[in-house]
């Protein structure tokens, strides 16, 4: 890893240190000027806030650094749960301060999404509408049966084609397995007949997708009430109503403000993943209400089809357990490019 990566990575986990302790933390076996020349060019690139003067000059990640710097997973949970270094309760600023200010995607990556989202749309003028209805549905079986496996579901691709398409159950498999699957298929089916549904996002929309989602399952409805737990991390959503409404306008808000609906969609499944608002099914709906928001605006949606289900809660549990949003900023990208050249 080289020295200017180590300092950020370091910063990360020890905000406002002074030069000496960045110098010692990292093992630093340059002079002093040398670190200062580092630290002066994250400054300048924007990963760096000086705060103080003189011997009492500390540093800090700015927001977009902390927000986006590469973290390396693996390193990361090759630490035992309880001996990782997290932010174990909810982060307010995070969403009203933080996600606001800062841009999600480079430029680069902006321009390679546009590009995909232009090929996707030039795609579908020369489909026929009956071809554009059969690869919809082959996208909606596919994501139905990932985001139904990220959350344990044990039906498998082929068993899911089957009971989506013939309504023909999978020996072997629970009825509630079965029933997970049907709701997405019926969710999806919601948002594409009303398409414009979230061009403006609500809690009682989101909500209403949690409800599709869930039925006749046993899950409460609405905001919960209780305490939740989430297995394989020390982060504890938060545990009263009032709040968790709180932090769900604020979201609403965060997203309805931003004008990259590559954001908005991102930020959506990030973000009501993160608040854990319904006593089950949050991830769930946290995916349907992304794609939700790019089909609202004419966007190609994602069917996570080719992402593994470990590496997919591990980009969660680091982004509840640092507020890193970079490795499933990648994983979004991914998808965005699989599904217009897998599907469209």
């Amino acid at each position: 890893m080289d020295i200017s990566r180590e300092i950020l990575q370091f910063l990360h986990y020890h905000p406002l240190s002074s030069r000496d302790e960045i110098a010692k933390g990292t093992a630093f076996e340059g002079s002093d000027a040398t670190m200062k020349r580092l630290l002066a060019l994250g400054v300048q690139n924007g990963d760096i806030v000086v705060e103080g003067k003189a011997r009492a000059t500390r540093y800090r990640l700015s927001d977009q650094a902390h927000l986006l710097m590469p973290l390396n997973l693996d390193t990361y949970f090759a630490l035992d749960v309880d001996e990782r270094q997290v932010q174990t309760s909810f982060n307010f600023n995070l969403i009203r301060e933080q996600l606001p200010a800062v841009s999600l995607f480079t430029d680069e990556e902006n321009t390679h999404l546009q590009e995909l989202q232009a090929a996707f749309r030039q795609h579908v003028s020369e489909m026929t509408e009956n071809e554009y209805r059969k690869e919809i549905e082959r996208l909606g079986i596919d994501l139905s049966w990932k985001s139904s496996q990220i959350e344990g579901n044990t039906y498998s691709l082929l068993e899911t084609e089957r009971l989506l398409r013939e309504s023909k159950t999978a020996d072997g498999k629970t009825k509630e397995e079965a029933v997970m699957l049907l709701n997405h298929k019926d969710a999806l089916r919601f948002i594409i007949d009303n398409s414009d549904y979230l061009q403006e996002l609500t809690i009682s929309h989101i909500e209403d997708i949690h409800q599709l989602l869930t039925k006749e399952l046993s899950v409460d409805r609405g905001i919960r009430h209780r305490r939740v737990g989430i297995t394989g991390t020390n982060y504890h959503p938060l545990d009263n109503e009032f709040q968790i409404r709180e932090a769900m306008r604020d979201t609403c808000d965060l997203i309805n403000g931003k004008s990259n609906v590559f954001e908005k969609a991102l930020l959506a499944i990030a973000l009501l993943s993160y608040i854990q608002a319904f006593s089950d099914g949050n991830k769930r709906t946290a995916r349907i209400t992304g794609n939700a928001i790019l089909i609202a605006n004419g966007y190609c949606p994602l069917s996570f089809r080719s992402v593994d289900s470990i590496d997919y809660k591990k980009v969660m549990l680091i982004f509840y357990e640092q507020n890193n949003l970079y490795a499933f900023k990648q994983i979004f990208i991914d998808q965005f490019e699989f599904a217009v050249k897998e599907y469209f």
